[in-house]
């Protein structure tokens, strides 16, 4: 049985209801589902979103995504070495580190293919890399990786760039590539070479100045000029408006910023972090739901966005990790699981190929009430996390 536990201050730190850890998280169905993936995988495609009946859509390497099923395995593979295999916590019917390593093969060793989304496809090279630091496929990977993003960094504008343009004065950049800075600090350990750190430090100082505003929102995109390095034009390319807060674009910058202090130790990342992650938890509505912007009608009804939720909760969880004061840790925690609990009550469908259904890949192209591979993903680790933190005990 799952632990029961007092969640405070959901929204609000006067705010006291009590709930539980949802048992989803942690249930055999959530392994079963991603083996039976891997075996329907057809040879060199990985889900990405699902249909809106709940069936896997495949896609080749070039896609963002394509990392993150394979991930998903060392995710599963980690769970069991936390908690060991049975027939209660699924985690007994593969090896799930050999399934990471196979489903791995044909990711791209190089950007070619993927141009600025390298931080994803890096992600279970990276994990690879943590069991066998002499990995060869891991280091040329992360590595390769690293460089090809190094390649694509402005001094002048002091970010990579995000979207290839057609104008060779526009400088686009997303709040989503704070997720790949975490490859440039991999390939320095590896190498040395600190100038990718240097990279990672000068695109998160850009995205902190340029990328949030004075009330903790984010726009999604900023366009530079490439020659003066100043911002043209601060939208939206996946949300409501250019004035409104995307809450995935959201969810991408308070982990990356959290994830900037756990690697530097710099104080304002956490800072930029706790705003960024108090503006999400204030734009919550009642239900606890996440939209999929803060800022889209309520009429017709906005969809929801799984993808987004499961992020931000990972999100919480890494700044509740590196809080020290109880208080912190405890309100960051608990909006942390009220945010999955909203989430799994809406989105787990036991018929579905995903875990979750209710995400929103791509609104302006109605793309929507989907499964996502990414917020699979996110939602399993988040379940690691609360173990590792002994809030769920293992089943």
């Amino acid at each position: 049985m799952l632990a029961s536990l007092l969640l405070a201050a959901f929204f609000f730190p006067v705010h006291l209801v009590k709930g539980q850890i949802p048992s989803e998280l942690l249930s055999p169905l959530g392994p079963q589902k991603i083996l039976a993936a891997e075996r329907a995988r057809p040879n060199l495609r990985w889900p990405q979103y699902t249909n809106a009946g709940g069936q896997w859509l495949w896609f080749d390497s070039g896609a963002w995504t394509s990392g993150f099923f394979p991930a998903t395995h060392y995710a599963l593979n980690s769970r069991r070495i936390q908690c060991g295999a049975n027939d209660r916590n699924g985690l007994n019917i593969a090896d799930w580190r050999a399934l990471g390593i196979n489903s791995s093969r044909g990711l791209p060793l190089d950007a070619s293919k993927v141009g600025h989304d390298v931080g994803f496809i890096s992600f279970p090279f990276v994990e690879e890399l943590a069991l066998n630091p002499n990995d060869a496929t891991a280091i040329r990977s992360i590595n390769s990786l690293a460089s090809a993003l190094a390649g694509r960094f402005s001094e002048r504008v002091g970010c990579t760039r995000s979207w290839d343009t057609s104008d060779p004065t526009q400088f686009t950049v997303i709040i989503d590539n704070m997720m790949n800075l975490e490859l440039l600090f991999a390939s320095a350990r590896l190498t040395g070479n600190q100038n990718l750190r240097n990279i990672a430090v000068r695109h998160a100082d850009t995205t902190m100045a340029n990328h949030i505003r004075a009330d903790g929102g984010s726009w999604h995109v900023i366009d530079y000029n490439s020659t003066s390095g100043n911002v043209i034009r601060k939208r939206t390319a996946q949300g409501y408006s250019d004035s409104s807060t995307w809450t995935r674009g959201q969810s991408w910058g308070i982990y990356g910023f959290a994830n900037m202090y756990r690697l530097t130790g710099d104080v304002k990342y956490l800072d930029t972090a706790r705003r960024m992650a108090r503006f999400f938890i204030n734009n919550l509505p009642s239900d606890g739901v996440v939209p999929w912007d803060f800022n889209a009608p309520l009429n017709p009804t906005r969809p929801a966005d799984s993808s987004a939720a499961a992020l931000v909760a990972n999100a919480l969880l890494l700044i509740a990790r590196q809080e020290t004061d109880q208080g912190q840790i405890k309100y960051w925690t608990d909006n942390a699981i009220r945010i999955l609990n909203s989430i799994t009550r809406v989105a787990w469908k036991a018929n579905w190929q995903s875990l979750l259904s209710n995400g929103t890949v791509h609104k302006p192209q109605n793309n929507q009430n989907t499964g996502t591979v990414y917020g699979d993903y996110y939602y399993l680790l988040a379940g690691n996390e609360l173990i590792r933190r002994q809030l769920v005990s293992c089943p």
